[in-house]
């Protein structure tokens, strides 16, 4: 699908450069940054997701929180 998308000319120079660079097209390096950029602002969700939980250790959140804020004052 063709996007049409609006750059500053300081950011045209720049992936201008790039492409040289590394020897692809500006739509290629395009793809790459929409792709990083997506992966960084979607993941983010779920990596966390279920972090303060271990195994076999039944403990709600707010528990597990102020059981590591105890920490702080030892």
């Amino acid at each position: 699908m063709r996007t049409i998308v609006d750059l500053p000319d300081s950011q045209i120079s720049e992936l201008s450069m790039l492409e040289k660079h590394r020897n692809t097209s500006r739509a290629q390096l395009i793809r790459e940054a929409i792709a990083r950029y997506l992966k960084a602002e979607i993941a983010p969700e779920d990596a966390g997701f279920g972090a303060w939980q271990r195994a076999g250790e039944q403990q709600d959140g707010v528990a597990y929180q102020q059981a590591l804020r105890a920490e702080w004052d030892r």
